[in-house]
């Protein structure tokens, strides 16, 4: 009785933790941020799949290169200006949280501060030179897109806290009176707040350019983004920060709290890469990208509990069991799967636990093998998380059949690994009522 006392305290007190770092203000407002521009991402994938798989079907020549301007400029207006488009989220959402009257201003301000850090030359090579030359008032894609993320997640948390702290003192703001109308009043309160928000970083990136020969987009991709993805996206790391999640998830705690946070923008980056590397024709650079993860560790919604349906379809003998399967076997075609969590349920049923935390490892290993020995082609099209499965992964990897075969594998080896399991929770089950009654 003390241990079983001693285990739950435990198990309180970390979802408690849990909990409360995935309400922080700073991580919910990525979380938010990365919600609004979600829809730009999954558009840069379906100009990806449509250039690279249905266009050279049925054309080529010139013709396919005038059609395939199309998703370029889908990938231009999405893609290469990611890190642009995520400072002002940013900015919206955090000074949104933090309940400040007018989030718009928080934007406009992040967005300024994060053009300001850009350099103000570039070297670039022409179309047709072999030796690159400076060109100056231009802003570079390189910059502005999938390497400029993480600036612009940083530079926007940054220049909106700076701002907001700035606004709430008295002897800043500007105070017109009561008949001046409230758009003009908000304006002149936030004039001296913005222009010392925006001086500061318009100061360090001229003191990084004068004295350091660079600028803070540089340093923060060179000495912040890459050796993070680096580590959260090598497959120990990826697999272990995602396990913790789902194990979140068995404690009534939704997986976005810690994948939401340490793991998804990290892998999106990934993700815009490889369409990037699709669309221009390269070598795709990246297995583990979030659409891979999703499309293989996630089939049927976390933890891959499509496989626990069939098992119960197939094999479970508890007439509640079978009433829950099939209220959840709709929405979890579509990867929705908070029915069989908590219907089930899965919450703190000790040996649904294990298959729902280890099954997407299982899932996502399987997959990762097949794509690095070449049976399978390796992620460039977004695809959105509810795409049902099978289909998800034959348009995630730009048609390739054999990641359907892949999907189909892992749904097997799955229903073969839950059916212990659901066997052990249903004869719990059973026992429990039986005492009960």
């Amino acid at each position: 009785m003390a241990q079983e006392k001693t285990k739950s305290g435990f198990l309180d007190k970390f979802a408690a933790v849990s909990a409360k770092i995935g309400g922080e203000v700073h991580l919910r407002s990525l979380r938010d941020a990365f919600a609004i521009i979600m829809p730009m991402f999954i558009l840069a994938g379906l100009g990806t799949l449509v250039n690279s798989v249905i266009f050279p079907k049925i054309a080529s020549g010139d013709t396919l290169v005038h059609l395939q301007v199309w998703g370029s400029l889908i990938a231009n207006g999405t893609l290469n200006i990611a890190g642009l488009m995520l400072a002002p989220a940013i900015g919206y959402c955090l000074a949104y949280n933090r309940q400040y009257k007018n989030p718009i201003t928080a934007a406009i301000i992040a967005l300024a501060s994060l053009i300001m850090t850009m350099p103000l030359s570039l070297k670039l090579i022409p179309t047709g030179a072999t030796k690159a030359v400076d060109i100056s008032g231009a802003l570079s894609f390189a910059n502005l897109g999938t390497t400029g993320m993480f600036g612009g997640i940083i530079v926007g948390l940054l220049a909106t806290e700076l701002f907001i702290w700035l606004s709430k003192m008295k002897h800043l703001q500007i105070n017109l009176g009561e008949n001046v109308p409230p758009a003009v009043s908000s304006s002149f309160n936030s004039l001296i707040p913005a222009i010392l928000t925006t001086s500061l970083f318009a100061l360090i990136a001229a003191l990084l350019a004068v004295f350091g020969n660079t600028d803070l987009i540089t340093l923060i991709a060179t000495g912040i983004q890459e050796p993070l993805r680096a580590l959260n996206t090598s497959l120990p790391g990826m697999l272990f920060i995602y396990s913790v999640g789902n194990f979140l998830f068995t404690l009534g705690i939704h997986q976005t709290v810690i994948n939401g946070t340490l793991l998804d923008p990290l892998l999106l980056i990934n993700m815009n890469k490889n369409m990037a590397a699709a669309q221009a024709g390269k070598q795709i650079p990246y297995i583990l990208t979030n659409t891979f993860r999703d499309t293989f560790g996630m089939i049927g919604g976390t933890g891959s509990t499509i496989c626990l349906l069939i098992a119960i379809f197939l094999f479970s003998k508890m007439k509640s069991s079978r009433e829950i399967a099939g209220l959840a076997v709709a929405p979890g075609l579509f990867n929705i799967n908070e029915p069989v969590i908590f219907g089930y349920p899965i919450v703190f049923n000790i040996p649904m636990m294990i298959p729902f935390v280890l099954q997407p490892v299982i899932g996502i290993l399987i997959a990762y093998f097949f794509t690095a020995i070449g049976f399978m082609n390796r992620v460039i099209v977004m695809v959105p998380w509810t795409t049902p499965p099978l289909l998800s992964g034959f348009l995630a990897t730009g048609g390739d059949w054999r990641a359907v075969v892949v999907q189909a594998l892992i749904i097997v080896e799955g229903v073969l690994f839950y059916i212990p399991f659901m066997r052990i929770s249903e004869s719990v089950q059973a026992k429990t009522a039986a005492k009960e009654a």
